[in-house]
């Protein structure tokens, strides 16, 4: 975690494009709903700052993160998106389960944004305490809901230029 760094959540509005002709997927993991549910929020005000619209935006909730995986797998099948947002928050504890679902996580999203071919942006915060994800979650450092949806909206964007590119001819 970048501690040193005040809030990470700062970026240029003006270089971020408009969502308004996208659809956004966000899977949001119900553990540790306080944090979840600050990012979500986040993420969706972001996403109607930069034009995108309510009945764009759709939202399903996992019982864990494990289970952001297949709900982004899912909701990537059942509706027509440019982007999935996976948001949740794996806590470390005294065991290592932390980095075996942190790292399953990391690359099965990789995965789907390979096979599935649209951009599916990992969320999910890592931290060691609670107080580390507060501080990620609207606190001191920012909000990676807000992180999460301005990637979104960059990604989506690149791959609807490069795609068009492709149908032309490029």
């Amino acid at each position: 975690m970048a501690s040193n760094i005040n809030n990470l959540s700062h970026y240029n509005s003006k270089v971020i494009p408009s969502a308004s002709a996208y659809n956004f997927g966000i899977v949001l993991s119900a553990y540790h709903n306080e944090i979840t549910n600050a990012l979500k929020d986040a993420c969706i005000e972001t996403l109607i700052k930069h034009d995108a619209q309510e009945s764009n935006i759709h939202l399903l909730e996992v019982p864990g993160a494990y289970e952001l995986v297949y709900g982004a797998k899912l909701i990537a099948e059942t509706q027509k998106l440019s982007a999935v947002i996976t948001l949740g928050c794996v806590i470390k504890g005294e065991t290592e389960h932390d980095r075996y679902i942190n790292q399953a996580v990391a690359q099965s999203l990789m995965n789907l944004n390979l096979v599935l071919k649209i951009p599916f942006i990992f969320g999910l915060l890592t931290p060691n305490t609670l107080q580390q994800a507060k501080d990620r979650a609207g606190g001191k450092h920012g909000n990676k809901g807000t992180e999460a949806a301005i990637t979104a909206i960059q990604m989506a964007n690149l791959n609807n230029k490069l795609t068009k590119r492709k149908a032309i001819g490029f």
